[in-house]
């Protein structure tokens, strides 16, 4: 693994530009005056993982690329398709690919395993759950309705602020070091779904339930309203496979990527409460 110089002039591109982590790494390596190209379907380079001809106007005379796939890499033929993607890349000249991963997914493992092999200096981030779950998308909705019903029990996530995703997403795309090195980055501690959905009511002043429910309950819930089909099969192997504990411990690779520790959910949720995303008009 060389591990090859970036060139400073060339801009670094940021697929999903508009997603919780892409929008956040952009915006690092702009304040950092590095330039960047984040693309999504609406940007001025129009970027769609579904269609390969527009991958080229997006690699054009990029440097490096922080690679996060939509919906999710545990989608049926994701895997290949961020594969075709790492080897047009490498075509096109762009060597150092960071990878955001999901723990735990065997969809993403293939991902990984491919992109190993690519010949690219990869460099890969095992994500855990996101704190911003519950405050943009996928929970926002029950949340400010008041209540959460999944199919999840006893079952502790570490759970992750996108914020230290971004920082490290940074740091692996701007320093040497980390070609070929795979980082599994988690919050500084595991805590039940319950738990956490009572701590945000008691931070806005707010009685917001918690129920577990059957998951063809809640994969019928999803269906009835409007998910696409790859979308549905995703949420049913998330809550029976993945949500089975093998997530449970925490790393320290954050830390010892960032020199300081995670952002803990405490502390995420008053600084989220602050900003109103949680009250109820």
């Amino acid at each position: 693994m060389t591990d090859q110089q970036i060139d400073p002039a060339r801009p670094i591109l940021v697929t999903g530009g508009t997603g919780k982590t892409g929008r956040r790494v952009a915006a690092r390596l702009s304040e950092a005056g590095i330039p960047v190209r984040a693309v999504s379907r609406s940007s001025e380079i129009p970027f769609d993982w579904e269609k390969p001809e527009t991958w080229d106007a997006a690699l054009d005379g990029v440097g490096a690329a922080y690679v996060s796939y939509y919906p999710d890499l545990a989608v049926p033929g994701a895997a290949e398709t961020v594969d075709a993607f790492a080897k047009r890349a490498l075509e096109k000249g762009v060597k150092r690919l960071v990878l955001l991963s999901g723990r735990g997914e065997e969809g993403a493992e293939h991902a990984e395993q491919l992109l190993m092999q690519s010949g690219a200096d990869w460099t890969i981030l095992r994500a855990d759950w996101f704190f911003q779950n519950f405050s943009e998308a996928f929970f926002l909705d029950a949340i400010l309705a008041g209540e959460l019903a999944l199919p999840v029990g006893d079952v502790r996530e570490p759970f992750i602020d996108v914020e230290d995703i971004a920082d490290v997403a940074f740091v692996t795309l701007t320093q040497p070091g980390h070609a070929g090195r795979a980082y599994t980055l988690t919050g500084p501690r595991s805590m039940r779904f319950d738990d956490m959905v009572s701590e945000i009511g008691q931070a806005c002043g707010r009685d917001i339930r918690f129920i577990q429910i059957p998951v063809d309950v809640f994969v019928e819930g999803a269906r009835q309203q409007g998910l696409e089909e790859p979308l549905v099969a995703l949420m049913r192997e998330l809550f029976t496979e993945v949500l089975d504990g093998r997530n449970e411990s925490v790393s320290d690779d954050v830390e010892k990527l960032l020199d300081r520790p995670p952002r803990d959910f405490s502390d995420f949720v008053r600084r989220t409460a602050q900003t109103g995303v949680w009250d109820i008009a």
